[in-house]
């Protein structure tokens, strides 16, 4: 199975919510559609970016790739009722090395 990661910045929370849940919306709503291998957080340049790691079924090269956005642009839309974002990336897993789609 073609293996994904989305990273998106997070730039500050909406009022009423604790930072956990950042993650916590991140991951369920990447998991309604693909698995979720794993999931991190980083500070990079003093911003907090997540990275989640999932696997998409195969299908044809394309078409792996369009269900990956779709499921990044989910994620990111759930992400932002509880933060501000900017900076949503997939990359793909190939060769070895991780390329933008």
């Amino acid at each position: 199975m073609p293996s994904f990661r989305v990273q998106l910045n997070i730039l500050a929370l909406r009022p009423g919510h604790r930072p956990e849940a950042v993650m916590d919306a991140a991951v369920a709503a990447l998991g309604t559609r693909h698995h979720v291998e794993a999931n991190q957080l980083d500070i990079v340049g003093g911003v907090p970016r997540i990275t989640l790691r999932f696997t998409v079924e195969e299908e044809e090269y394309d078409a792996d790739a369009r269900a990956a956005r779709s499921a990044a642009a989910l994620m990111r839309a759930e992400v932002e009722q509880v933060a501000r974002t900017r900076d949503l990336v997939v990359l793909r897993r190939a060769r070895g090395r991780w390329s933008p789609v």
